[in-house]
């Protein structure tokens, strides 16, 4: 009999995937046990995705199971995007990440059933896509998933010692019949290359995994330089010095370009994109202003620096004004916000617009009004942030550019009252 993990006590609260097959249903009752002997609250939860007709089946069993077993299960129907482009099971895994980090509670983990066939399968995927250290170190055994532990307390335990625990301990599970077919590339592994490798390598899953965890350990190590390198870099969050950059190895900039995205949440860098940043910012001219898009992101060269943006930077619209007497924080409609710290409240309520073009502000120790474009350009704003603006009016005197410039008169009732403004811009 194979191997199988001995019974521990949880130290938090667990979520289970349950979606009634051998592995998690091997998962859950494990756990169970686990979460007796520490006195630790489980919960389960199942994805019904509505692509196969035995679904609403599935559900039904599910909660008998957990019925049984007095277990809570929430139940997540999900609609699959098959137009999105990603194919029917990445597709599918979306969606239920989206489930499950729906479904989590504060303070719990989540627990997924992967095992060591599934890391030897997964390494293989990543290989015949060339993958490099990152992707070949497969799935890892702690990660995180929207600021929640996930755990594949699994991955080292091969399918069998599974199968011989569920009939050592008389489980019932479902058998999901597109896991018959080999039509997607997983199966096809599963079905006949893997088979094949066992006749030759009767441990070739467990040799696969292993090398998977070689990746990983390398990768972490990567990822400690990675971090220091970007420490180094980063002069303000999600701005990078190019002239730092640049002197970087080719290699190590499009690694650290990769993790500075993923740090900020950003979608990970296809290689074309890298390509793209490597002749666009780090071989061009420093004057500059490239940008390179992709997803959601975007990274803009201006002044000699990256900056990592939305694709879609929102803007105050021009016709956009709102009176605000600092007693509340005032939301603006680009999403971002306007607060007046230190306790204090205007005499009466001024107005905040958009910037309009021509403005000109009076700043302290100065006799003359200057033009606010000169002042924005000396207080090096991006031009994307100058389109954010919001602009302080009392009458037609301007008192302020948000924060970032400030009219003699309200700098003057701000120091008078320990006061401070503050601008927070939309979009990021």
């Amino acid at each position: 009999m194979s191997t199988f993990p001995t019974v521990v006590a949880l130290q938090s609260p667990l979520l289970v995937a349950y979606s009634g097959g051998l592995d998690s249903s091997v998962l859950l009752h494990w756990l169970q046990r686990c979460a007796q002997v520490g006195g630790t609250r489980l919960r389960a939860v199942h994805v019904h995705h509505g692509l196969q007709a035995s679904a609403d089946a599935w559900v039904r069993h599910c909660q008998q199971q957990c019925d049984a077993m007095g277990i809570e299960l929430a139940v997540h129907r999900v609609q699959v995007d098959t137009a999105a482009g990603l194919g029917l099971e990445a597709a599918a895994r979306q969606a239920r990440r989206a489930a499950f980090a729906a479904e989590l509670r504060e303070g719990e983990t989540l627990a997924l059933a992967q095992h060591q066939d599934d890391q030897a399968e997964t390494f293989l995927l990543r290989a015949l896509r060339s993958s490099g250290v990152d992707g070949l170190a497969a799935m890892a055994a702690d990660s995180t998933l929207h600021g929640h532990r996930l755990w594949r307390p699994l991955l080292l335990t091969p399918r069998d010692a599974l199968r011989d625990y569920a009939q050592t301990h008389a489980l019932r599970w479902i058998e999901d019949p597109s896991n018959q077919g080999d039509e997607a590339d997983r199966n096809f592994l599963r079905l006949h290359v893997m088979p094949l490798l066992r006749q030759r390598w009767p441990h070739a899953a467990a040799a696969l995994a292993g090398s998977a965890g070689h990746c990983a350990r390398t990768r972490a190590l990567l990822d400690e330089e990675d971090a220091e390198l970007i420490a180094h870099l980063e002069v303000a969050p999600r701005v990078l010095s190019l002239e730092l950059l640049r002197q970087v190895p080719p290699a190590r900039a499009a690694r650290v370009l990769r993790a500075w995205v993923r740090a900020h949440g950003a979608a990970p860098l296809p290689a074309t994109v890298l390509q793209q940043l490597q002749q666009e910012l780090l071989d061009a001219p420093g004057d500059r202003q490239a940008q390179v898009r992709w997803q959601d992101h975007a990274i803009q060269q201006w002044r000699g620096h990256a900056y990592l943006l939305p694709a879609l930077l929102p803007a105050l619209p021009a016709d956009w004004q709102a009176p605000w007497d600092g007693r509340a924080p005032l939301p603006l409609p680009d999403g971002g916000q306007l607060r007046l710290l230190g306790g204090a409240a205007f005499d009466r309520p001024l107005l905040v617009r958009a910037r309009q073009g021509g403005e000109r502000i009076l700043l302290p120790g100065r006799t003359h009004s200057h033009a606010l474009k000169d002042c924005l350009q000396r207080e090096h704003l991006a031009p994307w942030r100058r389109a954010q603006l919001p602009l302080l009016f009392e009458g037609d005197q301007l008192l302020a550019a948000a924060d970032v410039v400030i009219a003699a008169p309200l700098q003057a009732w701000l120091q008078a009252r320990g006061a401070q403004l503050q601008w927070r811009p939309g979009g990021w």
